[in-house]
């Protein structure tokens, strides 16, 4: 099947606002005990790739995917944090590479190495704004290639592989785009996020770092995150100028 025809049977179909909300509604509502499994009737399979640091989607059930996984060249992927999270709320069975079931806690151990773009706080954060309704993506990789045109594709493949393998998590680096509930997301035209996020694992960041990355960004709202003890907090900056005193 083309990466096109994938796209607009598979992702990027019309969805109402109720039909989506239903959809993650099953999933969100599993989540008081976070860790805790939590099967379903229907849920989708998908093999992990120890390559890419990423889950091939090999059986998609629900439209939870409307909002999750990037295509590319024909194909759904998940990275490991949607992986997890789907797994987490009974919606995801994940395969090895050799065709055998992987349990959650292997899969756990699996973003502890942080090997993948991904670590333990960046994956609170994600399943914090997932269970509020959230879209969430990685910053910088495209939900799909479908405005990308010929040896561009090849291209762009590369770059985000790279991209999602050698994110250094010790940065003050963007991390997420984040948008607002919308039923009629599409991933071929996602528009703007609301905000990028940043995560800051040890101390709060300087001015000089703040600056680097709204600059980086550009108009788009920057927002911060901390993680500790399992407690999610968010912040942001605003200038402000104070008045000149005679």
């Amino acid at each position: 099947m083309e990466a096109e025809n994938w796209e607009s049977c598979s992702s990027d179909g019309d969805l109402g606002a109720q039909d989506l909300r239903d959809e993650e509604d099953a999933c969100y509502s599993s989540l008081g005990s976070a860790a805790k499994l939590q099967f379903r009737k229907a849920s989708s399979k998908a093999r992990w790739d120890s390559e890419i640091g990423m889950a091939e989607v090999v059986e998609r059930k629900g439209q939870i995917w409307t909002t999750t996984g990037i295509v590319r060249s024909g194909k759904l992927y998940c990275s490991i944090e949607e992986t997890v999270f789907l797994m987490e709320v009974g919606a995801l069975v994940l395969l090895g590479e050799d065709g055998g079931g992987l349990s959650l806690q292997s899969v756990y151990e699996k973003l502890a190495e942080e090997k993948n773009g991904c670590c333990w706080e960046l994956y609170e954060v994600y399943r914090h704004l997932k269970s509020l309704g959230y879209i969430v993506g990685r910053h910088g990789v495209p939900w799909s290639l479908k405005s990308v045109k010929g040896d561009d594709v090849a291209i762009e493949d590369k770059f985000i592989t790279e991209k999602l393998s050698t994110l250094d998590l010790n940065e003050l680096t963007p991390a997420f785009d984040v948008y607002l509930p919308n039923g009629k997301f599409r991933k071929s035209s996602p528009g703007d996020p609301s905000y990028v996020l940043c995560i800051t694992r040890e101390n709060p960041p300087s001015r000089a770092e703040v600056e680097v990355v709204e600059k980086q960004i550009g108009h788009i709202p920057v927002k911060f995150c901390h993680v500790e003890n399992g407690r999610v907090s968010f912040f942001s900056f605003s200038r402000v100028d104070l008045p000149v005193l005679p």
